[in-house]
């Protein structure tokens, strides 16, 4: 008990601050108080007396400085009041569509000897931990359980941990998570950290962060007035907060780690390198499989599907999944779940929306796995080929366009046109396409023409040489020639694009039966 006495410390400290500050605001008030009390039983400059006119000045400038006070302190109390802290997008899940997982986790709380999460939610990340109960929910929750306590705080869980680990991974993987509940619970604790995530919240237009972070140094620009004398105390407060803040946070997740040592210890190893992969799995679909997708305006409907075939590929090629065999017979942690095909759409929409906005269209459709090649792979590569050929076309004389051919484009670019056609490219995708979204990554014009002469390549190869658009769970859309996946196309494109010189990939197009004069279907 020695780490959780030690957050309880720092808690303390925590409130120290708050009772200090309130001191603070209320002090002129007390002197106010008093001096006018004095006035009024005549102790303190008695009307007449010789010393009245110099009491009364005093009086004036205390009542003045206390009602200042007492304004600013009223701000920001009203401000910690209305600020809501920032939360993490998550699905909720029910006890009625999760009642197993429910059941792991009430079994697994009993054992920790800690209070069950009063609710469960998926997030879309490779990452676990305690968030506490909306207000709108609060009341809800007090009522059925007909207790004036404090609801626990819910489990959000990182849904690939769902799709990928086996049951007995996942519960000693959540194991110090739900450990937790049990700092969420301790009432110095629980004020302390409402107190600072209150004073985070507060700062409207600062970065959100761990309760008590460092606050940036200056007023967010536009704020003035009162909002700016705000903010710099709320900085004040939490400078003041701000190492006992990471002391309790340290001393709460090593008490939670060393009570989660009695529950499945070896077995958190071996899900802990199952965490890893996860997470590359993830990130590895969502960056080359959904974001294709995304920029049509198509969600996947199943990603975390997808991440478990992403994965098993994984393990066909990497040694890294070498363990995944021996796993098959345990029972994987999304049977736990009633209906993880319905779960999973919700997940899949959440993440689209969260990692990169809405789509320009205003709404997403929903895409099936079946599907992907022709709405996403062809239409992907046909969309920037026609972007292409207008770029082509930019400098036609008399708006009147050319013939979208390879023979075309290769003669442009053995002219030294590719800067040229670079910078068409960029100033189209400025115009058409909004800013960057979070997975989106930084591609200069070079990368981009790179990009669309590969995919009018890959039109003209499914057009014209029977090839067909594919998709690899690891690495996206592909171009398949005759059934087999071609991966020595990217460095016959680069050297046309970069150097000028398109012998290597004339000979590649030769090789593949691509007729370079046939128009490309746009």
């Amino acid at each position: 008990m020695a780490a959780f006495d030690t957050a309880r410390a720092h808690a303390h400290a925590v409130l120290r601050v708050r009772g200090l500050a309130l001191a603070a605001a209320a002090l002129p008030a007390a002197v106010a108080v008093v001096l006018l009390a004095g006035r009024f039983t005549g102790r303190l400059g008695a009307p007449g007396a010789s010393d009245a006119a110099a009491w009364d000045a005093v009086r004036w400038m205390v009542c003045a400085v206390a009602a200042a006070t007492l304004l600013v302190a009223g701000l920001a109390a009203r401000a910690y009041r209305r600020a809501v802290p920032p939360r993490t997008p998550a699905v909720p899940l029910e006890r009625a569509h999760a009642p197993e997982l429910y059941r792991l986790i009430d079994e697994l709380a009993d054992r920790l000897e800690v209070p069950a999460p009063s609710a469960i939610a998926l997030t879309p990340d490779c990452d676990s931990w305690l968030e506490d109960v909306p207000a709108d929910r609060r009341a809800g929750l007090r009522a059925t359980r007909r207790t004036d306590e404090p609801p626990a705080p819910v489990l959000v869980i990182g849904s690939p941990f769902l799709w990928w680990m086996r049951a007995g991974e996942l519960r000693a993987l959540l194991a110090p998570v739900v450990a937790g509940t049990a700092a969420s619970a301790d009432p110095d604790i629980a004020a302390a950290r409402r107190f600072l995530r209150s004073l985070d919240a507060s700062l409207d237009e600062a970065a959100p962060g761990p309760a008590g972070a460092a606050a940036p140094a200056a007023p967010p620009a536009g704020r003035r007035g009162p909002a700016a004398l705000t903010d710099r105390i709320t900085r004040r407060l939490l400078g003041a907060c701000r190492a006992h803040s990471a002391e309790l946070e340290r001393a709460v997740a090593g008490w939670a780690s060393e009570q989660a040592r009695t529950v499945d210890y070896g077995l958190r190893i071996a899900a802990q390198e199952q965490v890893g992969l996860a997470y590359a799995g993830w990130d590895r679909l969502l960056t080359r499989v959904a974001l294709p997708a995304w920029r049509l305006g198509r969600h996947p409907a199943h990603l975390n599907a997808g991440v478990v075939a992403a994965l098993t590929e994984l393990s066909r090629r990497d040694r890294l999944a070498d363990g995944y065999g021996s796993r098959l017979g345990d029972r994987p942690a999304c049977d736990l779940l009633e209906e993880p095909g319905t779960v999973d759409e919700a997940v899949s929409l959440l993440a689209a929306e969260l990692f990169f906005g809405r789509p320009a269209s205003g709404g997403w459709r929903e895409l099936d796995w079946a599907d992907y090649p022709a709405e996403v792979v062809d239409a992907g590569w046909r969309a920037r080929a026609a972007a292409l050929q207008s770029a082509l076309d930019r400098p036609a004389p008399q708006a009147r366009p050319g013939s979208p051919t390879l023979t075309r484009l290769l003669a442009r670019l053995a002219e030294g046109d590719g800067e040229q056609l670079a910078a068409a490219l960029t100033a189209q995708l400025a115009r058409t396409t909004a800013p960057a979204p979070l997975l989106e990554p930084v591609r200069t014009g070079q990368d981009l023409l790179v990009d669309h002469v590969t995919a009018m390549v890959c039109c003209a190869a499914v057009d014209t040489a029977g090839a067909t658009p594919g998709l690899d769970w690891l690495d996206g859309p592909v171009l398949l020639i005759g059934g087999v996946r071609r991966t020595d196309l990217a460095a016959p494109v680069a050297q046309a694009v970069e150097q000028g010189q398109n012998g290597p990939l004339r000979a590649w197009l030769d090789a593949a039966d691509v007729r370079l004069e046939k128009p490309v279907r746009l």
